[in-house]
């Protein structure tokens, strides 16, 4: 199976992502901590662009294709990354459930941006602006909507595996 996290910097993603990835036994695939690799290499001599979902893709195709339950942990803005994590699991042949994680309170959202602090070497975290003014395109499809604001992240987690029982 391959779930796909998506939603704003701050949402609780990550977070959820670790935890989820602890209790069932999956692969945490985190865009962040790829893009960070790529950034440090110094390989790459223009913007990052779309490397760090492409690399992303390709190690999830790889551990579906082994049998391994795969959690995708990223922004995932637009409908063209949301199509290519779909696309991936189709070639696997396995199920994709698509999760979006919010979190509808507007001052514990921007808490937790504003707070947080790095837990990858040289990741930049963004700000509040950065988040609010992001290009984040409207979904066209269904998918889950978990709402993190006010809930542990027990409560969170066990909302994403009652939805995958489904």
């Amino acid at each position: 199976m391959l779930i796909i996290l998506a939603g704003l910097p701050g949402a609780g993603k990550t977070t959820l992502a670790r935890e989820l990835a602890r209790q069932i036994d999956a692969v945490h695939i985190r865009i962040d901590s790829i893009e960070q690799a790529i950034r440090d290499s110094a390989t790459l001599n223009r913007p990052i662009g779309d490397v760090g979902y492409r690399v992303g893709y390709a190690v999830a195709e790889d551990n579906l294709r082994v049998g391994r339950t795969v959690i995708a942990d990223s922004v995932n803005p637009l409908a063209l990354t949301r199509d290519a994590w779909i696309a991936i699991a189709k070639r696997a042949c396995v199920r994709a459930i698509e999760i979006e994680i919010t979190c509808s309170d507007t001052r514990e959202h921007r808490e937790r941006v504003e707070t947080r602090t790095p837990d990858i070497s040289g990741l930049r975290c963004p700000a509040w602006e950065d988040v609010i003014s992001r290009d984040y395109q409207p979904w066209n499809r269904r998918r889950v909507v978990i709402d993190t604001a006010g809930n542990s992240v027990e409560q969170s987690a066990t909302a994403i595996r009652q939805a995958l029982a489904e």
